[in-house]
């Protein structure tokens, strides 16, 4: 049937807020945040009051507020509700810490997993799993059982975010975005974060997670022939052959790491490149989106009924 122009569905309003249709569900399900309009056959139709709504939500969860109390500061916004609304962000990284330190991969999996299916991916890369990756950086520094809580940690979240994308990837159409880690870093978080946000997003990703030598990149590219390049790198990373691998690549290019903080300087001087620069995760996404990068990939998923 067709849809009131005045009226969104599911997938409409993804594009709009950034909030993927499993997350709206659950709000809708355990909290009743949004209770949108439904179609003869079951499916959510939303209003722009209810678009506005979820503005407010972010803005609340990205005040450190846990999502279980934000009903009572949406219907009374009064500064005492606020007073007492403490930051939940400082103790789910503790929790986090403490399965790492642990080794105990079922409690991380829970405790990630109910959080993901409550908070959208942008919020929990900027609130929690950026700093928890600060954290356990500082903390690894020099410290007897550092290394097993690195390998366990890495391996762990290797394993669930590329499910998350995986599954991601499955209703997505078109050309991927590839993902490729252009640093000599073994494992770098970083790269996996972006993939999980652009994926997140509506994005197809096709990733290859080890560094590619200069001179196979462009062939990689030709064979895959992605929507665009995101190259990913950490601190170790060679200048030279970084640049030489770029050459003869066609497609919109990304760099994003912390190599692109120390080395933007030597970077922007490239001549041959027309290159998008970034930091962190969060600032890779925001380039992608703003070249349309992530737009025109994603599917409506809402079920039936459902």
């Amino acid at each position: 049937m067709p849809f009131d122009p005045v009226l969104l569905p599911i997938g409409e309003v993804t594009r709009l807020t950034g909030v993927n249709p499993a997350t709206l569900r659950a709000w809708e399900r355990r909290y009743g945040l949004i209770v949108p309009q439904r179609t003869g056959k079951g499916h959510r139709l939303y209003t722009q009051d209810h678009v506005q709504r979820i503005r407010q939500i972010l803005r609340w969860l990205n005040h450190g507020v846990a999502v279980g109390q934000v009903k009572v500061l949406l219907n009374n916004p009064s500064g005492e509700s606020e007073k007492r609304i403490g930051n939940d962000w400082a103790s789910l990284q503790q929790q986090l810490i403490e399965a790492i330190v642990a080794l105990a991969e079922r409690r991380l999996d829970q405790q990630l997993n109910q959080v993901m299916a409550l908070y959208p991916a942008m919020t929990l890369c900027e609130h929690l799993l950026m700093p928890l990756l600060g954290t356990l950086e500082l903390r690894w520094q020099g410290r007897f059982g550092a290394r097993q809580e690195q390998v366990f940690f890495c391996s762990w979240l290797r394993s669930k975010l590329g499910a998350r994308i995986h599954h991601n990837n499955q209703p997505l159409g078109g050309p991927p975005l590839l993902v490729v880690n252009g640093s000599t870093l073994e494992f770098d978080p970083q790269l996996w974060l972006c993939a999980w946000l652009a994926s997140d997003a509506g994005c197809p990703v096709a990733i290859l997670e080890w560094s590619v030598p200069a001179s196979e990149l462009a062939i990689a590219v030709a064979r895959i022939q992605p929507r665009a390049l995101l190259l990913c790198l950490g601190k170790a990373v060679n200048l030279r052959q970084l640049e030489r691998s770029l050459i003869g690549i066609e497609v919109p290019t990304f760099l994003s790491g912390s190599a692109v903080s120390i080395h933007r300087q030597a970077i922007e001087a490239w001549m041959h490149a027309d290159l998008q620069l970034s930091v962190t995760p969060l600032a890779a996404l925001e380039a992608l989106q703003r070249l349309q990068v992530t737009r025109g990939a994603a599917l409506d998923r809402e079920a039936p009924c459902n």
